[in-house]
């Protein structure tokens, strides 16, 4: 799946995925591929991107929102 994390000013991250944790505004949850389209907000907290190749990227986040349709995550953060 493919993943967007997007600021205000700038872009995070844009790449491939197999699996994204993010801090739920209701608790944590992560998207793995072929999830079901979900809008989400965020809370303060860790993305955690795990790549094809079980390599971790992570990035704190103050909030924001989640989108998630078609293997398509698109994350705007604070």
């Amino acid at each position: 799946m493919t993943i967007d994390i997007i600021t205000p000013s700038e872009k995070l991250f844009s790449g491939s995925a197999k699996q994204i944790n993010l801090p739920g505004s209701d608790g944590s949850f992560e998207i793995l591929e072929n999830h079901a389209p979900i809008v989400a907000t965020l809370a303060a907290g860790n993305v955690v991107i795990v790549d094809d190749q079980n390599q971790q990227q992570t990035f704190e986040i103050t909030g924001g929102v989640v989108e998630q349709s078609a293997n398509k995550v698109i994350v705007l953060v604070e």
